[in-house]
């Protein structure tokens, strides 16, 4: 039993959780977190051991000076909690971490031990997956859920993936058996321009999230940053004629296809989107689409404007960028990770 001292009693609670790696392309979803931590000031109430979960050979410490005396940061998860106000008041648990080196259920009965503590009535698990999909088009993200019930309440898709997963589609599952209900939300990042950040795909992860739970969340500076990262890599991209040319085949692919963010649906949620903006006061290697591997940037780097590196010259269109760095993308050298399927086939839970 996991008893938790000084968090109060919370209200419809939810679990948002993201874990940086081989799950989180361009750092999106993990930045997604740390952005409702930041704007909702969470206060970090618990951290899982980090010597139970990760091999510090590949995820390492840090070592930092405070006033003068050196300290070490260990790579871990942590839990937080917000209350997002309104008239409707509910409480957000937030989970960021590093996908695990190792025992993945141990550390998702861990995590689903607080969640039964604290009374989550949903898990929410962001990821973010490498595509074939152009950067001037809106990112596609796409909702998932094993449970048919909650697919056709929320509006889901019910997942059908099968192939090689992370830490997102275990603990998914990990909620299934345990009955409690859980949902994936995954953005496509293009894998020609993959390195961190990717403000528009964290954006288009928050916009899904509001859908989802039916709330607003500020989003401060993102949008500015979003169309500062896109006016970045079109520039990038016109230096080059061989990506813009293989821009141009993804733009009329995906221009040509039954798009999700034309459907009279998408249309209604981003109306829904825009009149809780106007009522509600401010307040103050990854996976990719077909789930082969891909080495993942780690990089705590901040949502900036800086304009992302030169997008290489792409061979063939499934390929992605190589990087090197911690985390559960490539980092880790673990196989399994989650975003495991284009969101306009069947994402991974």
């Amino acid at each position: 039993m996991i008893e938790l001292e000084g968090v109060p009693e919370l209200i419809d609670p939810v679990m948002v959780a993201a874990f940086e790696g081989w799950n989180d392309a361009g750092d999106a979803a993990s930045t997604a977190v740390a952005h409702l931590e930041r704007e909702w000031k969470g206060e970090v109430f618990a951290a899982l051991d980090a010597e139970d979960y990760y091999d510090f050979q590949v995820n390492r410490p840090t070592v930092w000076m405070d006033a003068g005396v050196r300290k070490i940061t260990w790579p871990t998860t942590r839990l937080s909690v917000v209350r997002v106000g309104g008239e409707k008041p509910r409480d957000l648990v937030l989970v960021r971490g590093i996908e695990p080196s190792m025992r993945w259920r141990s550390f998702c009965n861990e995590l689903l031990g607080f969640a039964h503590e604290l009374g989550v009535e949903l898990v929410v698990v962001l990821g973010a997956l490498l595509g074939d999909t152009p950067h001037t088009r809106p990112v596609p993200v796409s909702g998932v859920t094993s449970d048919p019930d909650l697919a056709q309440r929320m509006d889901l898709e019910e997942t059908k993936y099968e192939g090689p997963t992370g830490i997102v589609g275990v603990l998914q599952e990990a909620c299934t058996h345990a009955g409690v209900p859980a949902v994936s939300l995954w953005a496509a990042v293009p894998h020609y321009v993959s390195q961190p950040p990717n403000p528009k795909a964290t954006l288009a992860l928050l916009n899904r999230l509001e859908d989802l739970l039916d709330l607003r969340i500020p989003l401060g500076e993102l949008p500015e940053d979003a169309r500062a990262w896109q006016v970045g890599v079109d520039q990038l991209a016109a230096e080059d004629s061989e990506v813009a040319e293989y821009v141009q085949t993804l733009e009329e692919a995906r221009d040509t296809a039954e798009l999700p963010e034309a459907s009279g649906e998408a249309i209604a949620r981003e109306f829904e989107r825009y009149l809780r903006r106007r009522d509600v006061n401010p307040p103050g290697g990854h996976a990719t689409a077909d789930g082969s591997d891909s080495t993942s940037y780690l990089r705590d780097s901040p949502a900036g404007r800086t304009r992302p590196p030169r997008p290489p010259k792409p061979d063939t269109p499934g390929t992605t960028e190589d990087s090197a760095d911690t985390g559960e993308s490539g980092d880790t050298g673990n196989p399994g990770q989650d975003g495991e399927d284009t969101p306009e086939d069947t994402s991974e839970d």
